[in-house]
């Protein structure tokens, strides 16, 4: 069973090549991706990797962990499912009121 990991407080200058060998040395490494800006096109400082094996991403988790790479300490752990929080109601505190009384 594979694991999603997220791993925060990156380098501008870590590369997902790079973040794609440091994690291979503990195990088989499916992808690693560097989230990046939309408008700046420049990394965001964190990015996701999937292992093929759940230990394997446990042991990689637990050593690099606090580890520095590019001068930065890593963050590293398990990447939680994304929601959705962009859901119907909208950004601006609605909610259902009752019109009717004014």
């Amino acid at each position: 069973m594979s694991i999603n990991l997220y791993v925060g407080n990156l380098s501008y200058q870590t590369t997902e090549s790079g973040l794609r060998d440091l994690f291979a040395t503990y195990g088989e490494v499916i992808s690693a991706k560097i989230i990046m800006d939309r408008d700046s096109g420049r990394s965001k400082g964190f990015s996701f990797v999937e292992m093929a094996n759940r230990a394997d991403g446990e042991r990689a988790m637990a050593e690099l962990n606090g580890r520095e790479v590019d001068q930065r300490p890593l963050k590293v752990n398990e990447a939680k499912p994304r929601t959705n929080n962009r859901g119907s109601e909208g950004g601006f505190g609605g909610g259902h009121r009752n019109y009717d009384r004014y």
